[in-house]
């Protein structure tokens, strides 16, 4: 049974940083695309960064380019989301994905985490 467990979701202050956890059961992380991924009520959810199965593609999207890095522990099958420099912009629920790119392409998801920000 896959599992993606998310973590380190919080409040902080605007300027402050948090550290997101996404740790994976049942599968490999090196065998998938893992992906960020934000939501707010109402909006549609939003690409935050992925990391390659390599781990040497890494994509961070431009509202967060910058202040995001995303890394991984393959011994661990953890990928992580820096955040710093949090605005209240960044306020959202985040969802983990591991995305099998090859067809038939399929994907697991994780559970939201919140993540506040306040100004």
């Amino acid at each position: 049974q896959v599992q993606l467990v998310v973590s380190g979701g919080g409040s902080v202050e605007a300027g402050g940083s948090l550290k997101l956890s996404c740790t994976a059961s049942g599968l490999l992380i090196s065998k998938f695309v893992m992906r960020w991924h934000r939501q707010v009520p109402g909006q549609e959810l939003e690409l935050v960064a992925s990391i390659s199965k390599s781990g040497n593609g890494i994509r961070i999207e431009d509202p967060v380019e910058g202040r995001f890095t995303i890394s991984r522990d393959t011994s661990k099958d953890t990928v992580y989301l820096q955040m710093n420099n949090l605005t209240p912009e960044d306020a959202a629920v985040y969802f983990c994905e591991a995305l099998e790119i090859s067809y038939p392409q399929y994907n697991y998801w994780g559970q939201g985490t919140q993540v506040t920000v306040s100004s």
